[in-house]
This record gives C-alpha cells, sequence and structure tokens, in this order.
C-alpha cells in the first residue's frame, strides 16, 4: 500500500477539483483514506506515469508526455513526482 507523503496529500487537497466536481476530503486524514480507497499512486516521472496507464490498460497511445500530465488524473507534485487518482 502506498504512503503519501505531506506533499501528495497537500497537493491533492488544494487540486482535487480537476478531477471531482465537489471536494472529497477536507483536511489530510480525509485525503489519505480517500486516496487509500481508490489504490492512487506515486510515480516518479511523468514517462513512469504512461507505463502505469498503459499496464492497466488505458489508451495513451499517441498522447504526449505532456498531454498525459493534464490530464484530470494527474497531478504533477513540485518534487517531480507525480499523483495518479482514478476516480
Amino acid at each position: 500500500m502506498n504512503e503519501y507523503d505531506d506533499e501528495c496529500l497537500q497537493v491533492f487537497l488544494a487540486k482535487q477539483g480537476q478531477l471531482f466536481d465537489e471536494p472529497v476530503a477536507e483536511n489530510e486524514a480525509a485525503a489519505e483514506a480517500f486516496l487509500e480507497d481508490c489504490l492512487a499512486v506515486v510515480l516518479d516521472s511523468i514517462e513512469e506515469v504512461r507505463e502505469y496507464f498503459e499496464e492497466n490498460g488505458a489508451d495513451v497511445e499517441g498522447m504526449s508526455l505532456d498531454e498525459l500530465e493534464e490530464a484530470s488524473e494527474v497531478f504533477a507534485l513540485p518534487s517531480g513526482r507525480y499523483l495518479v487518482v482514478e476516480g
């Protein structure tokens, strides 16, 4: 199971509106529980994001790395990592 650090939780709380119409978490504890429930993953690079989507059957062929980074399920973290949340 993933452990979500403060960076992941803060970015998800701030940007959850890019994936959901209404907030799904109001604080870090709720955000962590939500991310665990939907099996969100933290990946080290946008290339790993592509591999993750391909391995899970998503049709990302023809998508540029920039387009992948802009996908609503992908949350870029300040450290250069990516949080992928499939709602």
